[in-house]
């Protein structure tokens, strides 16, 4: 397995349920996972209404179905792998608030809401999404909301953890620093090359995901992902994750801390990159955002800023397939990697129950 994140983790997990006796080896060329399973917003959530309203548009209601169903998958799988519990799963609900300029966006969606509850009723079992007043004080912002009360957050650091806690336990090695340079498919296994050697596997999986072009032909971008922080704000009131703009703006509370990502769009050359790093472009109107939208008359200070990696490309549903007779991948979340992650390691994993 190339990748220890969320999507190699798991098809890691399901490999050892289904070959209980298997050596299942996983490499990582990072001191952790360089993508963006460990540098994501913790955002468990399926998909904001203008997003959904957009899929529907591009590609039809059977496919948004599908997407949303394996998102819902993915994190109802991690949920019972790990338990609520340890890896701090809360579900205060998920709104996608409009600013005062995208009326015309707030009334498509609103068109389109009746048709997009009727498909998604039969996945979450009662309609997913409602008009909401605005109860949170943001500003410049339209006066109300759509709203879903089944998306959480999570605290991704303790869900990678209590992840690789439970590969070790199943006798799943993990290898940091580990950099696969390429392989070569034999009769009898897969040649994988390192810096330093070079050994055969039975099989090969990569789960690399906005890194995927560097060992796959699969048409996957990176997308990098900027992130900020603040330090604690003393009786913060918001609670739950929050979307702007199409989901290229995103937010959330920490405890009483507001995490807040996103602005690609602002630069979409610039950020389809995999080099780490932050942008003031980027990082100037994530501070707007906070000061005259999300925080307006509050004084705050920011504690940490950070990238991370995702994988995107022309269509939204995940690469799962094989490469060769023994090479397979699972690539291109989306940008959605927390709840459709491990869905797609679990998939990856069965593609080995196909083999003629």
């Amino acid at each position: 397995m190339v990748g220890a994140g969320i999507v190699g983790l798991n098809a890691a997990l399901e490999l050892r349920r289904m070959h209980p006796t298997a050596h299942i080896l996983v490499l990582e060329r990072g001191a952790l996972p360089r993508g963006a399973s460990t540098k994501n917003a913790g955002f468990s959530c399926f998909g904001s209404i203008s997003e959904l309203s957009s899929d529907l548009s591009l590609y039809g209601p059977e496919a948004l179905v599908d997407l949303v169903q394996r998102r819902h998958q993915g994190v109802a799988l991690l949920r019972s792998l790990l338990g609520p519990k340890a890896m701090d799963y809360q579900r205060h609900g998920g709104h996608e608030v409009f600013l005062s300029q995208d009326q015309s966006m707030f009334e498509q969606c609103r068109t389109d809401l009746p048709q997009i509850n009727e498909l998604l009723t039969p996945v979450f079992g009662r309609p997913p999404f409602y008009v909401k007043n605005n109860t949170f004080g943001f500003k410049g912002v339209l006066p109300q909301y759509i709203s879903s009360p089944f998306e959480g957050q999570i605290d991704t650091g303790a869900m990678m953890s209590q992840l690789l806690a439970l590969v070790r336990k199943k006798g799943i090695e993990v290898l940091y620093g580990m950099e696969v340079l390429g392989y070569e498919e034999a009769p009898f296994g897969v040649e994988v090359t390192l810096a330093d050697f070079s050994f055969t596997a039975g099989y090969l999986l990569i789960a690399t995901n906005g890194f995927g072009q560097q060992l796959t032909p699969e048409e996957v971008l990176p997308a990098r992902a900027q992130v900020l922080i603040t330090q604690p704000i003393p009786g913060l009131h918001i609670k739950g994750v929050f979307h702007l703009d199409q989901g290229y703006y995103y937010f959330r509370n920490v405890g009483q801390r507001i995490l807040l990502g996103g602005g690609r769009n602002l630069d979409m050359a610039g950020e389809t990159t995999t080099q780490f790093g932050l942008s003031d472009l980027i990082q100037d109107r994530l501070m707007h955002l906070l000061h005259e939208v999300i925080l307006p008359d509050q004084t705050f200070d920011i504690d940490q800023r950070w990238s991370g990696i995702m994988g995107m490309g022309p269509s939204k549903t995940p690469i799962v397939k094989h490469l060769s007779k023994r090479v397979f991948c699972g690539l291109r979340l989306g940008g959605m990697g927390v709840a459709i992650g491990s869905k797609v390691g679990q998939e990856l994993a069965q593609l080995l129950n196909n083999i003629d």
